[in-house]
Formats: C-alpha cells, sequence, structure tokens
C-alpha cells in the first residue's frame, strides 16, 4: 500500500476543497483524510495505488474551480493504520 501526505497552499479553505478532494479520492478508491489547517492550507493523506495518488496530486494542483492552488507540497508517507474511507475534517 502507497501513501501520501499533500499540503496545498492557496485560497483553498471556504471553497469546498475539502468535499472535491473526498469525492475525487473516493473515484480514485483512495482513503484518508482532508481537514483544514490553522494556517489557511489543507492537508490531506491519501492511501492507496500509486497512479492514483499521482491522480489525485494532478488534480490537486487545480483543485476545485472556486480555488486558487498556489503552491502543492508532497511527501511520501509510512502506512501505519489506513483508515477504511475518505474522510474531511
Amino acid at each position: 500500500m502507497n501513501a501520501a501526505r499533500f499540503v496545498v497552499r492557496g485560497r483553498v479553505q471556504g471553497v469546498f476543497f475539502r468535499a472535491s478532494t473526498r469525492e475525487q479520492a473516493v473515484g480514485l478508491k483512495l482513503t484518508g483524510h482532508a481537514r483544514n489547517m490553522i494556517d489557511g492550507s489543507v492537508e490531506v493523506v491519501a492511501y492507496g495505488d500509486a497512479t492514483a495518488l499521482d491522480q489525485l496530486e494532478a488534480w490537486l494542483h487545480d483543485g476545485p474551480p472556486t480555488a486558487q492552488v498556489e503552491e502543492l507540497y508532497r511527501e511520501e508517507i509510512t502506512v501505519h493504520d489506513v483508515p477504511g474511507d475518505f474522510l474531511t475534517k
């Protein structure tokens, strides 16, 4: 199982970014979460197929139409407990 943590910066809160990310992730059969961070960014942690993670990353570069992504950071992470769904927090 592959896992990645993404941090998305820009105008990404209050624009349905987390809900839209969840839709994309579920469609790609990924599990994990998307949550707003105190600094105004959104953190996305996703688990699943490497190709699906790459596809999610490509989508995160733009996000939903109302978002304005200025920066996207990705790091591969070690898998510990894999959630059974994709959650928004």
